[in-house]
Formats: C-alpha cells, structure tokens, sequence
C-alpha cells in the first residue's frame, strides 16, 4: 500500500508538492517524512546519482525516479510490489510534467504546486489494491522492469551524505586554520624582522641627528 508521496526539485531540494493526507494513520509519520527531506537535501548535493531508487526504512520502501531535475518519491509497504511502485510514480511524472513543467524552474517557495495533491489521492487510490485487473495486468507488463533498479538502506544512504558533510566541513575548517596560521606566521615574520633592524635604524637616526647638529652649529 502507499503511504506517503512527495516531489522535490532536486537543485535544491526545495518540495514541490505531496499527498496532503499522507501519515494520518502512520506511526511515526514525522521521522519518515525527515528521512525524506535528508534523501532530498543529499539529492540535491550530488550524493546519490542514480536516477530509480529503492531504500529501505523499517517496515517500509522509498522508491523515487528523478526525471528532469525533479525528485518523485513514494513510501510504500514491504510487500508492495515494486513494479506497481514504480509505475504509479512514472504517472505522477507524466501528469506533473505536462501541467507544471514550464514553471519548476522558477517556483520560489516551497509547495508551489499544492493543488497537484488532487491527481495525487486519485492516482493513489488506483493504485491501492493489487488484486484489480488493472494492477494484474501492469504486474505482468513484460515491457516494464523493475530488477535492475537498486535497493539500499536508509542508513546506507543518508550515512554517506552525512560522512561527505564532514569531510566537506573538515576541509573548510582546514583551510581556515591554515589562512589563521599563515596570518600569524606572516606576523611573526614581520615582528621579528623589526626586532632585528629596529636597533640599526635607531642607531642611524642617532648618528644622522648628531650630523645635522653639528652641521647647524657649524
């Protein structure tokens, strides 16, 4: 069964739309949907490449497919079949594409294409119960495979974006220590070269002062 779905653009992670009446019934909807919104953040890092995905998480699957910059995901049962997964996503793809295609670029706040919860729930409930002949027959679609699309775990997944974040994070702290001691290593240089003709400049400016009085007195 479906559980939860959103879109996000993955540029920047921004969502876009999702099932307005997703988690109601579901214990610990808020996690999941946290999950979700760290899958996007990494998204839109370049952290996961692959354009069809399935993650595991607890009792459920995230499936998402990114088809012109956009991030289409859905959570589902265990037992839900995979292919009807996956092809309930490609027609929210199709529908979204043709009605707000022109503007995902351009959208600026989060959720600006709300009103598509409408096609969502009407999609989704085509797609609720396995056993109808229309789900039968997209089941034993020979045209549409499934098996090559890999599954992973959430952990997996989210742990290498947090990883890539340290690593960045540590970098950036380097560099900055580095621009710090580079900073006072130059200071330290500076001060050590007036330490070091501060004597030779005073004992000069004494025996140009004693000249010039001596000049005036002559």
């Amino acid at each position: 069964m479906v559980k939860m779905t959103m879109i996000a653009r993955v540029t920047d992670g921004l969502p876009l739309a999702e099932g307005l009446d997703d988690g109601r019934d579901l214990v610990d909807a808020e996690m999941y949907k946290q999950q979700v919104k760290a899958l996007f953040k990494n998204l839109s890092k370049g952290h996961n490449e692959a354009s069809r995905m399935s993650i595991e998480t607890g009792p459920f699957v995230f499936h998402y497919i990114i088809e012109g910059r956009v991030c289409y995901l859905t959570m589902c049962d265990r037992s839900y079949p995979k292919k009807l997964a996956f092809q309930y996503l490609e027609d929210l793809k199709n529908e979204f594409e043709r009605v707000n295609g022109a503007q995902i670029e351009t959208a600026a706040r989060p959720y600006a294409f709300i009103k598509f919860d409408t096609f969502i729930q009407k999609t989704k409930k085509l797609y609720q119960d396995t056993r109808t002949q229309r789900n039968i027959a997209k089941l034993n679609d020979e045209l549409y495979e499934v098996h090559q699309i890999m599954t992973r775990n959430v952990q997996e997944v989210l742990g290498v974006g947090e990883k890539l974040d340290q690593v960045s994070q540590m970098s950036s702290r380097l560099t900055s220590e580095s621009r710090i001691y580079a900073d006072k290593a130059r200071d330290l240089n500076r001060q050590a070269l007036i330490r070091k003709w501060a004597p030779v400049a005073i004992v000069l400016g004494v025996v140009f002062l004693l000249f010039w009085v001596k000049a005036k007195l002559w």
